[in-house]
């Protein structure tokens, strides 16, 4: 019975995957900005393991319409390696704290042809099993609403008139429920007072004793 158990044991261990050995990474999904202003790109990472003194940071990036990626960004070792020869170069800030599991960056003065998609990758050694996250940028000249903010301004109209709606009706429903008890408790008082009206106006008839003479 021990030998049968200790096999289950090992299978059930071979089977289970190493949670040490995952790391999760987020991202903004998409980020809207002016032409001249600053944007902060969030990365951060979720691991199994305390932060290693190797962890990393890498980003990359992708302009709209073209296939290939480049690398603007790179934290090792405790030092930030900028992008001195890309289209960020002199206008890209590393703003992450690697203590708080943060490799955030700056791009500064956006320019219309920063359109793009950025990547970011995270290593916790030995957690370096991950899927790097990605946010895309829009640069505007004038910050368009977005369709989002609308359609939750529009759901939440809607939940609310719903809400009112329920309350109206159950309202109603009680506003008439008291009405036909009060009714039922007057109709069944009044009747009660009837009756013992009736009762003190009866008064029995007298007896009449009839002698027969022997």
């Amino acid at each position: 019975m021990l030998t049968f158990l200790a096999l289950v044991s090992v299978v059930l261990l071979g089977i289970v995957p190493e949670q040490s050995e995952s790391i999760v990474i987020y991202t903004g999904w998409e980020r809207h900005a002016l032409v001249g202003s600053d944007v902060r790109l969030s990365c951060s990472f979720f691991s199994w393991r305390w932060l290693s003194d190797d962890v990393t940071f890498s980003w990359t990036y992708r302009p709209d319409g073209s296939r290939d990626s480049i690398s603007i960004f790179h934290y090792t070792g405790g030092a930030a390696y900028l992008d001195n020869k890309g289209p960020f170069r002199d206008r890209l800030e590393f703003v992450g704290n690697p203590n708080r599991r943060d490799g955030s960056i700056l791009i500064k003065n956006l320019d219309f042809a920063d359109n793009g998609t950025f990547v970011c990758d995270a290593k916790n050694p030995p957690d370096i099993v991950g899927r790097p996250s990605s946010v895309r940028l829009l640069v505007f000249e004038k910050v368009p609403i977005q369709a989002g903010v609308i359609t939750g301004s529009i759901i939440g109209v809607v939940l609310g008139l719903l809400v009112l709606i329920v309350v109206i009706y159950y309202l109603m429903r009680f506003l008439v429920a008291r009405r036909v008890f009060n009714l039922s408790v007057s109709k069944h008082g009044k009747k009660k007072k009837e009756g013992s009206q009736q009762r003190q106006l009866w008064t029995p008839p007298p007896l009449s004793l009839s002698l027969k003479n022997p």
